[in-house]
């Protein structure tokens, strides 16, 4: 793992948008799907998965099924797991609201929940039923109520899903599950088939068409975010346990190729404990080849004058993950400007919210962090204004108000506003 001073060293890792051949093939299959339904749907899972699907929607009887196909400790942690992410979210709730002022004048937000959300949760070699939780529970504790998943079939496991993924849906409250994946399963959710009702929002992780068929689909409908690769920066002084660092630099690293996990740090010392700490580590780490290739491309030891500049620096990353494994922690919490979860001291691990605390685990990458932020319960509620304005409010305030019309070249806004105070008898010239 490379030692620079952070003043020389860049990320230079843009946003993937994938390769013409890429985008053109998710705008064929976005197309297909809009115009085929259902059909289009089956002959696509059978050309890109391998599996032949009859009936979409996964059945109840499949569902129970799958309870036997886990064990009773996965389901237990599951379940805990659940109830902490539950009880955090349910913090994030919103009230609408209504002002009354002295001259009769009421404004006003009523926030409603969505009416139908689709969850996208990936299958295959990254089936993730943390995920799961983390999309669908937001969205219960909004009030939504149709969640609708889609996940693509398998030549395994239970109705063709992993038995896991059908857990943990059950667990979240969703059952109304369909097997079909990729950017067809997008289509499907932004523009409805027969067996599918289209959706208001797409949430949750997948692969570049995944990526790329939600960013084709926004403004038919909303998406969460076009998320990159995982990423972990970890602000450390002296008082850090190297063995500690390393591991939880490889915790992210191990996701992809193009993590990014970075060592930031005043400490010479530090930095080269936990160099060799992750070469040792990685030694046993049963995805190697992964990290390895993580830790060389995107991983990084930055050294800084003090912890000072390490803020600085951490702010410009704006990294998905932050821990401060410093003495203090708190005492520098309000330092930090840009990051999109932060976990303060040696045993609160990145794991720890990847799967546990309470918190969401989707998070904002690729930089995004410096203007967003994680999945919660904002992202699945919209808000009305209300305006009920009385007559003495538009006598005294109508004037500014066709003035400032006018100003813009508006005059039918002027006299929308000009018809009610003359009949009420303010004469207006």
């Amino acid at each position: 793992m490379r030692i620079v001073p952070a003043s020389e060293f860049s990320l230079n890792r843009e946003m993937e948008y994938g390769t013409p051949e890429q985008n053109e093939a998710v705008q064929r299959i976005l197309a297909e799907v809009r115009a085929g339904g259902d059909e289009a749907l089956r002959r696509l899972t059978q050309q890109f998965d391998g599996v032949s699907v009859g009936e979409l929607r996964v059945s109840d009887e499949e569902i129970r099924t799958a309870y036997d196909q886990v064990d009773g400790a996965f389901v237990e942690a599951l379940r805990q797991a659940a109830t902490n992410i539950r009880a955090f979210h349910e913090k994030q709730k919103r009230q609408s609201w209504m002002d009354l002022s002295p001259d009769g004048t009421i404004t006003g937000q009523v926030i409603r929940p969505l009416r139908r959300v689709g969850l996208y949760v990936p299958g295959g070699k990254a089936a993730y039923p943390s995920s799961v939780l983390m999309n669908a529970i937001p969205a219960q504790v909004a009030g939504v109520p149709e969640i609708v998943m889609v996940t693509p079939p398998a030549t395994a496991g239970v109705a063709g899903i992993d038995p896991h993924i059908l857990v943990a849906a059950a667990e979240a409250g969703v059952r109304d599950i369909y097997r079909v994946g990729g950017a067809q399963a997008v289509a499907a959710l932004a523009y409805g088939t027969a067996s599918i009702r289209a959706v208001d929002k797409i949430v949750g992780p997948g692969n570049i068409y995944v990526a790329l068929a939600k960013r084709y689909v926004f403004g038919a409908v909303d998406i969460d975010s076009i998320a990159g690769p995982s990423e972990i920066a970890v602000l450390a002084d002296d008082s850090a346990d190297a063995a500690y660092v390393a591991a939880d630099l490889l915790s992210q690293a191990e996701h992809d190729e193009m993590a990014s996990a970075i060592l930031v740090t005043p400490s010479p010392q530090l930095a080269e404990r936990v160099r060799e700490e992750v070469a040792r580590q990685l030694e046993s780490l049963p995805k190697r080849a992964i990290a390895a290739a993580s830790i060389r491309d995107y991983g990084a030891i930055l050294t800084v004058a003090d912890l000072e500049e390490g803020v600085q620096v951490i702010n410009r990353l704006a990294p998905e993950h932050l821990e401060l494994l410093v003495a203090e922690p708190f005492g520098w919490l309000g330092k930090i400007e840009n990051a999109g979860a932060i976990f303060l001291g040696p045993y609160s691990s990145e794991p720890v919210g990847d799967y546990f605390a309470g918190p969401n685990h989707v998070l904002p990458t690729n930089g995004t962090a410096r203007f967003s932020s994680p999945l919660n319960v904002d992202d699945f509620i919209k808000k009305s204004s209300v305006i009920s304005y009385s007559k003495e409010a538009l006598m005294k305030n109508g004037r500014q108000i066709m003035t400032l019309a006018r100003h813009e070249g508006l005059e039918a806004h002027a006299r929308a506003i000009q018809i009610r105070l003359e009949k009420e008898g303010d004469s207006v010239g």
